[in-house]
């Protein structure tokens, strides 16, 4: 199998102005990523930020994931868009979030990559087979210090790309009320995008920070978030996030 672009419309006689424009998309706007009741979920303190994997695994130079690099398989260019990005727009998008949601007493969660065990013996297939470890107390598990965790907020751990399948983090949100669920973190179209159709799967109102996560190639981010916006999630920038936050919340 080769990476050849197949171009379904190619041989349809179609007018290709509204081969762009997408028929459903008003009514999942409605149904699936409705304001109204998104802002409703904010002014009664029913909404929480997760935050997914920013930890030395996968988000810091010459740590895990990027520790010893394959340049065949991670060219030096996607390397240096994805720390770039991240070091300059994501993480200080992210610490305002959660500042925001913070000062607004609003529940702030961290999600990380982290086995049970040391040898990682619990962990998923996948993660085996991608060689994916952060053991218990290792540097590769802990959170970017400008990110990290405050006081008692609440920390899960998983070992597979969806936070939702691996662990009782529903349970937990359940059992707080939440109802809304504003998402940042890495990689966009792995474990963000995952989480992001996980929960609106399971009846939360979403909102993706455009702005807050990232991945190895601009291609990747800006096709996950076309792709979830206004099917799964709502999709906002920081600045658009913290000023409803701040006009909604009471």
């Amino acid at each position: 199998m080769t990476d050849e672009t197949y171009d379904l419309s190619e041989d349809l006689d179609l007018n290709p102005e509204f081969l762009e424009v997408d028929p459903l998309e008003e009514k999942y706007r409605k149904s699936i990523t409705p304001v109204q009741a998104i802002q409703q979920s904010l002014e009664e303190h029913h909404t929480a930020l997760l935050v997914i994997d920013l930890q030395y695994l996968d988000a810091a130079r010459g740590y895990g994931v990027f520790a010893n690099v394959d340049r065949e398989q991670m060219p030096h260019e996607a390397e240096e868009f994805y720390f770039d990005s991240l070091e300059n727009t994501v993480l200080p998008n992210v610490r305002r979030l959660q500042d925001s949601f913070r000062a607004n007493k609003l529940e702030v969660i961290h999600i990380r990559i982290q086995s049970l065990t040391r040898d990682g013996r619990d962990r998923s297939p996948g993660h085996k087979r991608l060689g994916l470890h952060a053991a218990p107390d290792s540097k590769e598990a802990e959170f970017l210090p400008e990110v990290a965790p405050q006081g008692d907020e609440i920390v899960i751990n998983k070992s597979a790309s969806g936070v939702f399948n691996a662990t009782n983090l529903e349970y937990v949100l359940r059992n707080m009320g939440v109802t809304g669920l504003f998402v940042c973190g890495v990689y966009t179209n792995e474990c963000v995008s995952t989480t992001i159709r996980d929960a609106s799967d399971l009846g939360f109102y979403t909102t993706l920070i455009a702005d807050g996560c990232t991945t190895v190639t601009p291609e990747l981010h800006t096709a996950t978030i076309r792709t979830v916006k206004d099917r799964y999630s709502r999709v906002m920038t920081t600045d658009e996030a913290i000023k409803e936050i701040n006009k909604v919340v009471a």
